[in-house]
């Protein structure tokens, strides 16, 4: 089912090109060592261009902490823009173009290693293609859907709607490793400007259960710096919530742990998690018995059970693109060609409207016999049908999908979401009726 990857979504080498490296984010890599090394072992970037590298980073978060704009939507695009142009003045073109490349490598990896007990070759790998379905035990969070499934030797069992990071700090895209629970998590603040706000120090450690605290009740890491955690209020669920990581509510995250031990056979009992839970400033580490691949995926175009969701493009990365959905076409055997002429104008105007820079369509050519017969009923009969398509269309900007049944692919692609925790405390076994217009 797999396919040769087009820009953005459907693969994963160009996927990760697309990841957008703010100056937040290059902060937040000064934080590792690694990263450190590289730049001047790598890049061969002197003491001068590292220090001119953290004053523009640490800069920038100040300014974001200050104004508040770190919690925005805002842009990831002139975010980027904004970086790149920043990190020029610094080290020049050529340096930036591989400190962006780096930085990206470093990002999307993480700084944790497999457990040094797992074999080689049993080492977990990003699934190929768009939609693409696990076999196995792991984690799948397709960031522009915000959503997370945990499937169980090849059985979705669980989905939650979730938070993701900021434009400014956003999720990273790739493979990444589920080790351990973390129960009552301390939380250590980075080394930037911006904590001198918070009233803590750098490498202070804050007590679980602290009101300084913002991990919840209960952390997975999966490479630093992301985390899935709880801690999150409902209103961040579904929306930009995070710091680069997967947010949920102190009730989702509850329930994730409890789903993310039965699915690598760790034993851990409700009794056992209550009795940790209620020690709120003792921190205990639960080990899995069975390492849990994490994919953090970016895909705009996705079918599910025959019905085709298109995400807003979050991280303006240029995924809702004709070439990429003829791509996730394919990949499930299918033509994009084969649908008729109305099925097809409804698919590329949804594409359109969740693109990055949507296109104004262009108006159809009257028929002159008609312009002649004209009168002042049918001009008010046009204004109004006129009024009703620009409310239509601006309610299409403000949704964050579109989705669209595709008889041809009836029971085919990616499953629906099951026993679907939205943050509300119920759960959802199926999905809504699909319609052009869902939100």
């Amino acid at each position: 089912m797999a396919v040769a990857s087009p820009t953005g979504s459907p693969g994963l080498p160009a996927q990760s090109a697309a990841v957008p490296i703010t100056l937040p984010v290059l902060d937040a890599l000064f934080a590792d060592e690694v990263f450190k090394a590289d730049l001047k072992s790598k890049l061969q970037l002197t003491d001068e261009q590292v220090s001119g590298l953290r004053k523009i980073s640490g800069e920038a978060v100040t300014k974001l902490r200050q104004s508040n704009a770190e919690n925005q939507t805002g842009s990831a695009e002139a975010a980027r823009q904004n970086a790149i142009e920043a990190i020029r003045g610094v080290i020049g073109p050529d340096k930036s173009e591989q400190l962006l490349a780096l930085a990206r490598d470093h990002w999307n990896k993480g700084s944790e290693e497999l457990d040094a007990a797992i074999a080689k070759d049993a080492e977990p790998v990003m699934l190929p293609g768009p939609n693409a379905v696990p076999r196995d035990t792991r984690i799948v969070v397709n960031i522009p859907a915000f959503r997370m499934d945990v499937f169980a030797n090849g059985s979705l069992i669980k989905s939650y709607k979730v938070g993701i990071g900021y434009p400014q700090f956003p999720l990273p895209q790739g493979l990444r490793k589920a080790q351990i629970i973390i129960f009552n998590p301390t939380w250590t603040p980075p080394d930037s400007p911006w904590v001198d706000s918070m009233n803590v120090t750098p490498g202070e450690v804050i007590a679980a259960g602290s009101k300084q605290n913002p991990l919840g009740p209960i952390k997975i890491p999966i490479g630093s710096p992301s985390l899935i955690h709880g801690g999150k209020p409902l209103a961040k669920i579904g929306t930009f919530a995070s710091h680069g990581c997967v947010g949920m509510t102190n009730g989702q995250i509850k329930d994730f742990a409890k789903v993310l031990a039965q699915a690598s056979h760790t034993d851990l009992t409700e009794q056992t998690m209550s009795a940790y839970l209620k020690k709120r400033t003792k921190t205990r580490t639960v080990k899995l018995d069975q390492l849990v691949p994490v994919e953090l995926r970016y895909e705009t175009i996705v079918f599910e059970d025959g019905r085709l969701h298109i995400y807003r493009d979050v991280y303006d990365q240029n995924t809702n693109t004709e070439e990429n959905l003829r791509a996730v076409f394919a990949a499930h055997g299918a033509g994009f060609d084969n649908l008729g002429e109305e099925e097809k104008a409804q698919v590329l105007e949804a594409l359109n409207t969740m693109s990055r820079h949507p296109k104004k369509q262009p108006k159809p050519t009257p028929n002159p016999a008609n312009v002649a017969m004209q009168n002042s009923a049918n001009k008010a009969g046009s204004a109004i049908d006129r009024k009703a398509e620009g409310e239509r269309r601006k309610k299409l900007r403000n949704q964050k999908e579109i989705v669209i049944e595709i008889i041809e692919l009836a029971g085919k692609g990616y499953p629906a979401p099951v026993n679907l925790d939205s943050g509300l405390g119920t759960q959802v076994s199926a999905v809504a009726t699909p319609s052009p217009n869902t939100p």
